[in-house]
């Protein structure tokens, strides 16, 4: 099993930045790739990024250029770096993790409010 806590979510005003966490505890070395998924009100829950333990990193058309996700595997921890933040942004983010038998974990998400 594999426990997922987020952290770093809040306000932020448009353009501005936010630095989300997520911690992995438990079977960590099973992990293999770690996201972030959101969902904003009325809509369905869409990935943000994603990063494998090999390295290899995607991300949402709508977030490229503008968000960052980087992971420590040795830690079992993976960060979210968001900038230019828009009102559209504004979601719940919930941390992602698959292990290698591709079982899926999920955190219970932090609010992310982007508004003047």
């Amino acid at each position: 099993q594999v426990q997922l806590v987020e952290s770093g979510g809040g306000l932020v005003q448009p353009g501005g930045s936010l630095r989300l966490s997520c911690a992995a505890s438990g079977i960590v070395f099973r992990i293999n790739n770690m996201a972030w998924y959101r969902q904003a009100p009325g809509k369905q829950r869409e990935l943000v990024a994603r990063a494998t333990r090999r390295g290899s990193i995607n991300y949402a058309d709508s977030v490229k250029g503008r968000f960052i996700i980087s992971r420590d595997n040795a830690k079992g921890t993976v960060t979210l770096q968001m900038s230019s933040l828009k009102p559209e942004d504004t979601a719940v983010y919930y941390c992602n993790s698959e292990d290698s038998n591709g079982k899926g974990y999920w955190g219970k998400g932090t609010l992310v409010t982007v508004s003047s």
